[in-house]
């Protein structure tokens, strides 16, 4: 049984902000009709649960300017109406929103404020008019593959430049420490006098024993 993800939406007077919450989501498919019908479906989760949604929004939209961005976290939907007038409420009809759709505060303005159009912080966006390969474009949610990029750390390698300790090889000129060698040669000769010096003297040819 598939599951309904979370729905925020903002208006202005000219197009509809839906941000669907679904970190993560594979296999993303949605499409949105010229009469007001969007329809979505994703997997995600680590069950890869399905999650769908079905809305009948409440007036027309402008299906070839409107556009879309799947991201790693959300979906991100900008829906231009086709006539510029306030809605109000984003679905069609009398009945209750349902729980899991929600007023997105941080795109929120009132009718009669001049809230300017929401920042979209350099989004890289897709038409839905050339919706009939957006079902492909649920691979985008491999791009939570980009947490790879933690392999970046993998520059910590660089601490290998601690193989510089290597350097500590350079201790090896402590073996010009060898350098005392120079003293144990003083040393052996001084030695060798020593010896030189218990050697008992020679006989002289006045001490000769006669024949």
């Amino acid at each position: 049984m598939s599951r309904h993800p979370e729905v925020k939406w903002a208006e202005r007077l000219d197009k509809v902000y839906l941000t669907i919450q679904l970190p993560d989501a594979k296999d993303v498919k949605v499409d949105v009709q010229p009469d007001g019908t969007f329809t979505f479906s994703g997997n995600a989760g680590s069950s890869n649960n399905l999650y769908e949604l079905k809305l009948t929004l409440h007036d027309k939209i402008n299906k070839e300017e409107s556009k879309i961005n799947i991201g790693v976290r959300s979906i991100f939907c900008v829906l231009v109406k086709e006539e510029q007038k306030w809605w109000n409420k984003l679905l069609r009809g009398d009945e209750k929103t349902p729980h899991y759709i929600k007023v997105d505060w941080d795109k929120w303005v009132d009718e009669d404020e001049d809230g300017g159009d929401v920042d979209l912080g350099g989004m890289d966006f897709s038409n839905f008019g050339g919706m009939e390969g957006m079902g492909g474009m649920g691979g985008l949610g491999g791009m939570g593959g980009m947490g790879g990029l933690g392999g970046m750390g993998g520059m910590g390698g660089l601490g290998g430049m601690g193989g510089l300790g290597g350097m500590e090889g350079l201790g090896g000129m402590g073996g010009l420490g060898g350098m005392g060698g120079e003293g144990m040669e003083d040393d052996l000769e001084e030695s060798d006098d020593e010896e030189e010096v218990e050697k008992p003297p020679q006989s002289t040819e006045s001490e000769k024993p006669t024949a």
